[in-house]
Parts: C-alpha cells; structure tokens; sequence
C-alpha cells in the first residue's frame, strides 16, 4: 500500500480492517476475563469492573507511545528521511520502557486508594488488588510491545499486530479456567489467576512482535549511533505522548466518577454497569480500526504535505464510522438483555445491564467525532488539541454530569440520559471545531505551500 498516492477510502478500508480485527480480540480478551470473574462471584465481577480505571493507566500509556512513535515514525518517512525514522523508533523503545517503570511504581502504590475512593467494600478491594497488582507488576511488557508495534503501524502494517491479538485471545481462553480454578498440579488462583493469564499472554506477544520487527530492513539499518539518547527525540516523543496519556488517564477519571455514582445502587449495579461497558467496547471496535487507519494515512500526508488527503481521510473515516454507529446502536437497543445474560446469571445485575445499554445505544453515533477528531490532531503532531478535548468530554463533561446527578437525586437510568446528552453536545461542538480548523488553518497552510 501506498499511503500518500493509493485511493483514500480503500486505503482506510485496508488499514481499518485488520486493524477492527485485532482489536476485536482485544477486547473479546477482556470480555473472557470479564465472563471468568463472573462465574467466580458477583464480587469479583464488580472487582475487575472497579479495576479497569486503575488499569486503564496502562492502556493509556500505550496508546500514548503508539500515537507518537506511529504519528513521528511516519512524518519521518512521508519526509524521506532516514535518520529521523530510525531515531524515533530507538527512542521510543527507551521511552516506553521509562515510563512504564514510573506507571508501575503508581500502580503498586495507589491502587488500594483508588478502589476505596469507589466506595468499594473490603471484599471487592481485596480481589480487585489480586488482579491489578498482577498486571502493574508485568506493564513493562505491555508498553514494549506496542512500542515495537509503532514502526509497522507507521509503516501501514496493521496485520501483524491483529494476528497477535488474536493468538492472545484464544490463549486467555486456555490459561484463564486453568489459572482461576486449578487444574492437575497448578493451584487455582482465583481473580489472581485472571492477571496472570494476561502476563503469560503479553509475554509471547512480545517475543512474537521482537522477531517480527527485527527482521524489518530499517531496524537493520541501526548502529550505535542511533542508540546514544538524544533529548531532541526524547522531547519531540514526549511532548506528542503525554498529553494523549494524561487525556486518556481522563477516562479513568470519568469512568470511577461514573462507578462511584453507581455504586451508590450496590455493588450489582456496578456489575451490571461493567459488564454493559464490556459490549460498549465490542460496538466500538470499527471506530477504534478507523482511528489507526487515520492516524497511518494522515501521518505520511502531513510530513508529505499532502492537505487535499488528510480533509479527505479526514471526512471518509467520519461518514463510514456515522453509518456503522447509527447501525450498531439499533442493534444493541434491541438485544441488551440477552447480552448482559451472559456475564451473569444473578436477576439484579442483568437488568441493570439492560438498562445501561438500551440507553447507550443513543449515544453511540455521538463518538465517531470524538475518537476520529483526536485521531486527526494527533496523526498531525497536534497532540495537545486532542488533550483539551479529553479534558472536556472526560473529565469537565462527568464532573457536570455527577453534580447535576446528585442536585436532582437521579435514578440509575436518569444519571446515564444525561450523560447522553452532553455527550451529544460535545461531538457536535468539536465536529464544528474541526471544520474550522480546516478552514482556516490547513487549507491556508496549503495555499502557501501550494499555489
């Protein structure tokens, strides 16, 4: 594929993809974790719902490193030039593995308070550390791995990371049962089991992704030169990581304001909340494939400085996610109750369940512009644009909507209607802010560079 000269909305369809694909497992990965936690308790699938804001520092930091080693290593080759890929691409390694010692350190540290600030009960604490102090113990090999992976989604390669999604997947449907419950001569670990299953899991992602890209004709290329740290790719790195991680790191705040409101149900609730998100996610799938295919073509046309591609990039992604959204969301209306079943055979937790997902499906044709917009300023170096819109829609945006919750005493149904409507307010704000922005800055830009 040729990202700065094939058709557009094939490319997107090429990339997107695999990329939809692997991603899918992904999360079918979790949604294994999350079925497993069921059959232990209601407890323990309250717990790891209560872990995923304390998790998503990892998942926050990864995709952190992903945005700026795949957004800078495919500037550096839409510009041609060499040296620069192969600099960031080293430095990125370093700086995943930097970070990832400070987010364990954290992990390790703060996790107790977090899931007593959700208003957890001892138990749901307790098996809610088993599980994140597995993982925050191992997130070194997460951010490695996509870290490595930054090169070839710059590349456009979305392939080998999709196969190795799903190798993780069927291998957590293995060790999870095993872990959890025992089997022959290995204990059964409980919610401990779950983490660890997920660490065996990274680990041979990781030595799967290593040989791949050492095999890549520009790693080859690399000398000692290029493994001297620079601080120039260190701060370039940095400032396009950190405010995507910190933006992202919002999610978990709005999401353990969101657990806290919901809580105050019971526990069932918040089971019933988490296994909801769990098919969220699932819906999600084509916008997040969408994204990467994006952030790759983009990239490359800006260091190219091909403009007409990136509004065209831009608006195809927008309309094919709009369509899927709109789709998907009927699809959900109809079927919540089912789904939830699955998790779950306890009355309480599917019914709430069901009514989180009847009303999320309104609001799912309301995230293409969020997710896509941020895809669009981060593939364009503009990293910070995307952290003030996560701090609005992820941070000001619950914080309005828990204090507006609690004023009126809302219900559970109530708390999350509202939560739809200001979500609907924000995409359609930030839609009209990209098209300003088109307007006045990149096809200025593109005047000047193309008269």
């Amino acid at each position: 594929m040729n990202l700065l000269k094939d058709n557009v909305p094939k490319l997107v369809k090429k990339l997107a993809v695999p990329a939809m694909v692997g991603t899918l497992f992904q999360t079918l990965y979790n949604i294994v974790d999350t079925f497993f936690a069921g059959k232990i308790s209601p407890e323990a699938l309250s717990a790891l719902s209560k872990s995923f804001p304390i998790y998503f520092i990892i998942i926050a930091t990864s995709i952190g490193v992903t945005v700026a080693g795949t957004s800078l290593i495919g500037n550096s080759i839409g510009e041609n030039d060499k040296s620069k890929t192969i600099n960031y691409f080293t430095h990125i390694i370093f700086y995943g593995i930097i970070v990832s010692i400070v987010i364990t350190y954290l992990g390790l540290s703060y996790s107790e308070k977090v899931f007593s600030l959700m208003g957890s009960t001892n138990e749901v604490t307790f098996l809610g550390l088993q599980y994140t102090n597995v993982i925050y113990s191992g997130s070194v090999i997460f951010i490695l791995v996509v870290a490595l992976n930054s090169l070839l989604h710059a590349e456009g390669d979305t392939k080998t990371y999709r196969n190795i999604l799903i190798l993780s997947f069927f291998l957590n449907i293995v060790l999870n049962p095993i872990l959890i419950f025992g089997f022959l001569f290995i204990p059964a670990m409980g919610v401990k089991g779950i983490g660890v299953a997920t660490i065996i899991s990274q680990s041979i992602s990781f030595i799967i992704i290593l040989v791949k890209v050492l095999k890549n004709s520009k790693v080859k290329e690399i000398t000692k030169d290029y493994l001297i740290p620079k601080i120039f790719y260190f701060k370039n790195i940095f400032f396009q990581s950190m405010p995507i991680t910190i933006s992202i790191c919002g999610y978990a705040f709005a999401a353990g304001i969101i657990f806290t409101y919901v809580g105050q149900s019971g526990e069932y609730a918040v089971a019933g909340y988490g296994a909801g998100t769990r098919i969220e996610q699932v819906v999600l799938l084509p916008i997040l494939g969408i994204n990467t295919a994006i952030i790759s073509i983009i990239s490359q046309n800006y260091g190219a400085k091909n403009f007409n591609r990136i509004k065209e990039t831009y608006f195809t992604a927008i309309k094919y996610a709009f369509i899927i959204m709109v789709i998907s969301g009927i699809i959900v209306f109809v079927s919540a109750s089912i789904i939830t079943s699955i998790f779950s055979n306890d009355p309480e937790v599917i019914e709430y369940g069901k009514k989180y997902l009847k009303i999320s499906a309104f609001v799912l044709p309301a995230y293409p512009v969020f997710f896509l917009s941020n895809g669009f300023f981060m593939a364009l170096k503009k990293s910070e644009n995307a952290m003030i819109s996560n701090f609005f829609r992820n941070v000001l945006n619950p914080i309005v909507v828990f204090y507006v919750a609690k004023y009126i005493g809302a219900s559970f149904n109530t708390f999350f209607w509202i939560w739809v409507g200001i979500n609907w307010f924000f995409s359609i704000s930030y839609f009209l802010i990209v098209i300003y922005y088109f307007k006045t800055r990149l096809e200025k830009f593109s005047a000047v560079v193309h008269p």
